[in-house]
């Protein structure tokens, strides 16, 4: 059965294709805003993680396919100021305030979360990455990236600093990749003790409109505002920046914009087939300052099958009239088998089983969709 793990403002949720079709279970989280989930089919675990000013920082756990969850608060949120604070606060919401995190009034809130083999990684803002050994029971921030010589240089993109995009090399758990608005990508060679900054640009001259814009490519540099990155099995990394498409072949070293063709520099997710190196998948939107919409609000999928020469856009199914919504950068999924899913700010989650070619909505009036993962 297909199992589909949506993040929203309003929990999480499951969407499941069985014998009579999709359908949505949740919310879960006890109504905390999901930015990521990820999940591990074998041992049966679901991991959502969350949080804000309000709830606090923290990784929910199911390990019953969502029936019951835990949490694993990495930063406590004004919700128990007001708890320790206010009687009558307690007796409205049943309960007092949590004990205080290991990482109070440090961590506003997790962007992502990543399975790796016996390891989960954890993206926050303030952009750390936290790691954990137990399944998401106790977490350990990574040193070797929180003492990076260049994090003073470091600036906040529009949702403030975020780690949240996390990549893994199935073949070899010593090799990560990382993404951070506005910071860039940065590659370990060794689980997270030691950190590269990869962004040379190897095509400088990319014409980009003569547009100008602090996120854009710069001299030798991709701009640092990443997205979102994706990394097929054959080893080239793709990404989503601010201002562009870039595709590497060389674990990031080296970045080549391949953005001409699309009809616009700016868009939030990227899919990279899980086998075909030369092929990927974008949502464009009309543009930064423009409303963030499909362009002429009519929605489309751009798929490249090879390696970001060209570009095909991808409708049948999609709504191409008066769609204004946004797809958030880890709103877009792929699987094993590469089908396709990705959901809306309006609550919407659309599927495909042919590689974008057709679509179907198979869940609609959600809460604002965060995220969309596949459980495989």
């Amino acid at each position: 059965m297909q199992v589909l793990l949506v993040g929203t403002t309003k929990g999480a949720f499951l969407l499941e294709n069985g014998r009579t079709g999709w359908r949505a279970r949740g919310p879960f989280c006890d109504g905390w805003p999901i930015n990521q989930m990820a999940g591990d089919p074998a041992g049966g675990t679901i991991w959502a993680a969350g949080g804000n000013d309000w709830f606090g920082a923290g990784i929910w756990r199911s390990d019953d396919g969502g029936a019951t969850w835990s949490l694993s608060l990495l930063s406590n949120g004004q919700m128990d100021a007001w708890l320790a604070n206010d009687p009558t606060f307690v007796e409205m919401a049943g309960r007092g305030p949590d004990p205080d995190a290991p990482f109070k009034g440090t961590v506003d809130s997790v962007w992502s979360i990543h399975h790796a083999g016996n390891r989960l990684y954890a993206g926050t803002k303030p952009a750390n990455l936290f790691v954990s050994d137990d399944r998401g029971m106790t977490w350990t921030r990574c040193e070797g990236l929180a003492q990076h010589p260049s994090r003073d240089e470091w600036n906040p993109g529009a949702a403030g600093l975020v780690l949240h995009t996390v990549v893994t090399d199935e073949a070899d758990a010593n090799r990560l990749w990382i993404g951070i608005s506005a910071a860039g990508v940065f590659a370990s060679e060794d689980r997270g003790e030691t950190w590269d900054r990869r962004n040379r640009l190897t095509n400088a001259a990319a014409d980009h409109g003569g547009h100008r814009h602090p996120a854009a490519p710069c001299g030798h540099e991709i701009g640092h505002c990443v997205h979102n990155m994706g990394r097929s099995a054959e080893g080239v990394i793709w990404q989503q920046n601010h201002h562009g498409v870039f595709r590497s072949t060389d674990d990031g070293r080296n970045w080549q914009d391949v953005t001409e063709g699309l009809p616009s520099t700016f868009g939030f997710p990227v899919a990279a087939h899980p086998a075909d190196s030369q092929t990927a998948w974008v949502v464009p939107l009309n543009g930064d300052m423009q409303g963030r919409y499909p362009p002429d609000a009519a929605c489309a999928v751009w798929r490249t099958q090879d390696g970001g020469q060209t570009w095909q856009a991808l409708r049948n199914g999609l709504p191409q009239e008066g769609c204004f919504f946004t797809v958030l950068r880890q709103a877009m999924a792929i699987d094993a088998d590469a089908r396709l899913s990705f959901g809306t700010n309006s609550g919407s989650v659309f599927h495909s089983d042919d590689g974008g070619e057709t679509w179907q909505e198979i869940a609609r009036h959600l809460p604002t969709v965060l995220s969309v993962d596949v459980l495989q």
